[in-house]
């Protein structure tokens, strides 16, 4: 990983300062730096990822790609990653592999779905939270291609085995309910396959931002898809990409905390790179802000946030799930409760992310109602206590935000921003000393 290094817990220092008036630059979205990857990988011609993200996610996913014969170039310094092609031709060039995916569920997902290309025999684990992260939908998938994919355990989890022997496509129906990695996983490699695939969506979709995203990133890679009503595809096999340059979005889920801290603290802060046009559906969090009176405004240079008094909202955040912890944060200094809905999926995360945020903001003075789907955020005055983050990046972030106005909060091992935000810490106290 970075050479960056983090204390055992950090005190947040509230933020005294005038209004806020900032201009932020995030780092490159990870989303898009591992989908990237899998596609640069399973072309037909050298590809130069730029603006690529380093994070524990992306690098597990390029040692990944490493151990699986690929040939792999980092300037981490340039955010830069070349993918050489394989003369060879062959999709896999490892015949065996035994993989390590830390917790990235991307890693896992869209490497599950890529291996069933090889020829052999393939492993994936990784740390124990990894081991209770559902696949077994993807597994099923696979199973409907004629692909020999299975739980080690039996429990649906990793660690997974494939026995692979190529793609030929064919029929699949995948659910949709607990992850949308399995599908985008699919969609990212069956144009590889020997023949045509369709594609059904068995259940409701969750997170759907992120499948639009991935068909988005096909086509700009120059592969086809075609949709099927409003839950299928049909995916062309025997399709090659020869994009030789890729550039990586900021990420839309890092820009959310300074966009909420706007709210928070007041004042105007400004994202760079990021549009309404964006691939990622988590810039729709600014129209969640914007609910809860803050004023947005958008442009082609980036987005801005300025702050006012907030209010309340009832909100369905099924769509941008990553950012539910980043408005449970902003709820806390609403006029009003703010209801959170449509987000089971999100129990199955690095932690259990319904059930931790409402334990958390409980231990600061909030009242907090938790649901199946979701929970309700009753603001209360909120003091400082040592918070637990569960291993969990989002949490961290989340959490410190609160700090920026309630002295006395505490982050407990904050070096887990490291999976996918290595330099939150500096970059949020830059924002906070900006003038």
């Amino acid at each position: 990983m970075s050479q960056l290094t983090y204390p055992d817990q950090l005190e947040m220092q509230p933020y005294a300062g005038p209004p806020l008036s900032a201009n932020v630059t995030v780092p490159g979205s990870k989303s898009i730096t591992n989908r990237a990857l899998v596609l640069a990988a399973l072309g037909s011609w050298g590809c130069k990822l730029s603006n690529a993200l380093r994070s524990e996610d992306t690098e597990v996913m390029v040692d990944c790609l490493r151990r699986l014969g690929f040939d792999v170039r980092t300037d981490w310094p340039n955010c830069v990653i070349d993918v050489s092609f394989d003369p060879a031709g062959d999709f896999i060039p490892a015949s065996s592999a035994n993989l390590f995916v830390g917790n990235s569920g991307t890693t896992v997902r869209f490497l599950t779905a890529m291996l069933a290309l090889g020829k052999g025999v393939y492993r994936l684990d990784g740390v124990p939270r990894m081991r209770e992260r559902p696949i077994q939908d993807l597994l099923d998938g696979l199973r409907q291609l004629k692909v020999d994919a299975e739980s080690e355990s039996g429990n649906g989890c990793p660690p997974v085995v494939i026995r692979a022997a190529g793609l030929s496509g064919g029929h699949v129906s995948v659910r949709g309910d607990v992850s949308s990695q399995f599908l985008s996983g699919l969609l990212l490699v069956l144009p590889c396959a020997e023949g045509d695939t369709t594609i059904d969506v068995a259940s409701p979709l969750v997170s759907k931002p992120y499948v639009e995203m991935t068909v988005a990133m096909l086509r700009q890679f120059g592969l086809e898809t075609r949709a099927i009503g409003s839950a299928g595809f049909i995916v062309p096999g025997n399709q090659i990409h020869k994009l030789e340059s890729y550039f990586i979005e900021p990420d839309a889920s890092a820009a959310s905390y300074f966009w909420a801290a706007a709210a928070i603290l007041g004042g105007r802060v400004t994202v760079a790179g990021l549009t309404d046009q964006s691939l990622q559906g988590d810039v729709a969090f600014v129209d969640i802000l914007q609910q809860m009176s803050c004023r947005v405004e958008k442009c082609d240079a980036g987005i801005t946030v300025h702050g006012r008094p907030l209010r309340g909202i009832d909100v369905d955040m099924n769509a941008i799930s990553d950012t539910v912890m980043t408005l449970g944060a902003v709820a806390c200094f609403a006029e009003g409760p703010t209801r959170i809905r449509n987000v089971a999926h999100i129990r199955h995360k690095e932690t259990d992310r319904i059930s931790a945020l409402a334990t958390e903001l409980r231990r600061l003075g909030a009242e907090v109602e938790e649901f199946a789907d979701g929970l309700t955020i009753h603001p209360r005055p909120l003091h400082g206590a040592t918070v637990e983050t569960y291993n969990d990046h989002r949490m961290a972030m989340s959490l410190a935000l609160i700090g920026l106005k309630v002295p006395g909060v505490i982050i407990k091992n904050p070096a887990c921003v490291a999976k996918t935000y290595p330099g939150f810490w500096q970059d949020l106290d830059c924002l906070t000393h900006a003038r």
